[in-house]
């Protein structure tokens, strides 16, 4: 992957965020401690991205807001992996009656709007990080599972599960031995190209509210900030949205690549 320039590109922005995110402690200043005599200072080297109208460093905010934006990136889509993954093998290798109520299911939630969705779920639960997860695994999670159900009812009828299947292997040791390792890959690549859906579906919560409270740093509200305040400053604008646009361009190509080199007919092709 390193010897490709996308693969390389997408591998460089997004160790850019993780490092970013890890090393968010090290600025010197707090994300929200207010400093009212410092509000919208342009970037400088003591603030390397200015200041709000708060006087808070917008730089430590964006590092901060980076800790949020992977958390539940890496949470939702793990969980929404899965389960899809587990649904997805039961729907497709199981009986009739099993597979036709499994997709009951993920159509009913794939028909609901993803922002009618996050409207509901905050006004039951209030807005908060757990909020913001369950709503990206119900938005995500069926959509892993009809693939990985489509994957599965194609394998249960190759040579090798009929084999195993003869020789008398159980339900659960075909499903884990000899099918699970063939849908891993195809899994991989939705999973790390829906990453910056899932950072720009928390962002856009934050930004209408629905997300994490404030003081908290969020790149959606950073963002929600710089949209207020746009007259007196741009920079908390640009601040919000120029780690929006890297995680998703480094996401993007990093599975882009990883399609490349996972997906064997692609390979052939190359």
């Amino acid at each position: 992957m390193l010897r490709e320039p996308m693969g390389l590109l997408g591998i460089g922005l997004v160790l850019l965020i993780v490092l970013g995110a890890l090393f968010a402690g090290l600025t010197g200043y707090s994300p929200s401690k207010l400093a009212m005599r410092d509000r919208f200072l342009d970037p400088s080297f003591t603030h390397l991205l200015g200041t709000d109208h708060l006087g808070r460093d917008l730089f430590t905010r964006v590092l901060h807001g980076a800790r949020i934006a992977l958390g539940v990136a890496f949470v939702a889509t793990g969980i929404s992996f899965i389960g899809g993954l587990i649904l997805g093998m039961i729907a497709g290798y199981g009986p009739r009656w099993l597979d036709s109520l499994l997709l009951l299911l993920f159509d009913s939630l794939r028909a609901f709007p993803t922002v009618m969705l996050a409207l509901a779920l905050v006004t039951l639960t209030g807005p908060s990080l757990a909020a913001v997860v369950l709503v990206v695994v119900l938005a995500t999670l069926p959509g892993y599972a009809r693939v990985v159900r489509a994957q599965t009812m194609s394998l249960k009828t190759t040579e090798f599960v009929l084999s195993a299947r003869s020789l008398g292997a159980p339900s659960w040791r075909i499903l884990a031995v000899h099918i699970m390792p063939n849908l891993i890959g195809p899994l991989v690549i939705l999973v790390s190209m829906d990453i910056p859906v899932v950072i720009t579906i928390e962002a856009g919560m934050s930004f209408l509210g629905l997300g994490v409270r404030p003081p908290t740093p969020s790149w959606g509200a950073i963002l929600n900030d710089g949209y207020a305040f746009i007259r007196e400053s741009a920079w908390p604008a640009i601040a919000g949205g120029l780690p929006i646009i890297i995680a998703t361009l480094g996401f993007t190509f990093l599975g882009e690549t990883l399609r490349d080199h996972l997906d064997p007919r692609l390979r052939q092709d190359g």
